[in-house]
């Protein structure tokens, strides 16, 4: 396990009061990064510790979010709770939020008011849509940002219509894009000693990844329909059929094409003018398609893949999520962890996709907090005492996992 002392944010203490996906996966890339996330949840826990799949009584879905992190539960409810909030924001450098536009104001917790005592601060915000504008007080979900932003309709079949990522897309890429930005506020914060206001959305991230997609737009007057498992400018490229299934084939160049061709036993396409270019091929994709898989039905997935291989065609199969967790390469990654956490014992996650000089598989320094885990520690280091503690969790204003107080609801 990497000391966070040897990570690149080491150091940088965060105040995170996100919830959900969007946030969380946020500030989880900066612990990652070897910040101090000091998670802040209401008294009734984070939304997201109530949605399933549930491993004896924990949410997966907590679990995917919330590692190297510690916790800590107030009273949202309860103006003390929040004036404590407040006391602490001073001795954090980077706060994050993900509440719907307005309601951090609401509270007394907004930039402005912040950022004028504190001037160092860095705060950042997810939003569903953006902080102004017309649509600025929708409530951001990921699939509502997914058709929002244009990206499902560019996903999908034809005969199956618009299609949602399989994963929660628009809510990490938003966490992403924000850490990005958390990221140079703390780089320029060494030159100017000030802090920044971040901002991203669901909305702004996914519109950021459309890629070629937009700009086919934007440059061409274009409207990308559907083009399933085909890649939008490139022919042949996407999944074919083999004997016992699908496979992914990704030939790129004119040359890989040719290439293509001699692998598959199709040599004289090469020369055929209604597939000499790219755009030909684009023009006769589906007719294209069918002559090659009918050659790829005479051999298993994994035959195809060495032999394309091996001519230095990208190529791989379509795995599930077991398959992947089997792979050899995956495996050799080191790119799922173990850890212990508090109730369930030994865990596995999978850890950050980044490493430092070469140290793989070492990111997870701790498993998602329980609800109120580390309350009391966390405001030990702010200057209470144990009696002030035991006061504030008797009347209500934080919780302490286990405390005979912690049956408080918000």
């Amino acid at each position: 396990m990497t000391n966070a002392t040897s990570l690149p944010l080491s150091g940088i203490r965060v105040l995170d009061l996100t919830r959900a996906l969007a946030g969380p996966f946020c500030t989880m890339v900066l612990g990652d990064l070897g910040a101090d996330v000091i998670k802040v949840e209401p008294a009734g826990g984070d939304m997201i510790r109530h949605w399933g799949p549930f491993d004896r009584g924990t949410s997966a879905y907590y679990l995917s979010g919330n590692r190297n992190k510690r916790g800590i539960a107030v009273n949202f409810r309860d103006p003390r709770a929040l004036d404590l909030l407040r006391d602490l924001a001073g001795q954090y450098d980077v706060i994050v939020e993900n509440f719907r536009a307005g309601a951090m104001e609401s509270m007394g917790l907004g930039y402005e008011a912040l950022a004028e005592a504190h001037p160092r601060l860095i705060y950042a915000s997810v939003t569903g849509f953006g902080r102004t504008g017309p649509a600025s007080q929708r409530p951001g979900f990921d699939q509502i940002a997914q058709g929002y932003s244009g990206l499902m309709s560019v996903t999908g079949m034809p005969e199956s219509g618009p299609v949602r990522v399989g994963v929660a897309i628009g809510d990490q890429t938003a966490g992403m894009w924000c850490a990005i930005g958390i990221l140079a506020a703390v780089a320029q914060r060494h030159a100017t000693g000030r802090g920044r206001r971040v901002e991203t959305s669901l909305l702004a991230g996914l519109v950021g990844l459309m890629s070629v997609q937009a700009q086919r737009y934007l440059s061409l007057g274009e409207i990308p329909s559907l083009a399933g498992n085909t890649h939008p400018v490139i022919a042949p490229y996407g999944v074919f059929q083999t004997a016992d299934g699908p496979l992914n084939i990704a030939p790129a160049t004119a040359e890989m094409w040719k290439r293509l061709c001699e692998v598959v036993g199709l040599r004289d396409l090469v020369d055929d003018p209604r597939y000499a270019t790219n755009a030909a091929r684009i023009e006769r994709r589906a007719e294209l398609k069918e002559i090659i898989e009918a050659r790829l039905k005479a051999h298993s997935r994994n035959e195809w893949t060495q032999r394309l291989l091996e001519a230095d065609i990208p190529a791989g199969p379509i795995y599930n999520v077991a398959d992947v967790f089997a792979d050899e390469q995956v495996v050799h990654s080191r790119l799922v962890e173990q850890v212990q956490h508090a109730e369930l014992g030994s865990i596995r996650q999978v850890g950050s996709p980044i490493a430092f000089d070469g140290r793989h598989g070492e990111s997870i320094r701790r498993a998602p907090p329980l609800l109120g885990e580390h309350t009391f520690d966390v405001l030990r280091e702010h200057g209470f005492i144990t009696s002030d503690l035991e006061a504030l969790a008797r009347e209500g204003i934080i919780l302490q996992h286990g405390h005979a107080s912690d049956e408080i609801k918000p």
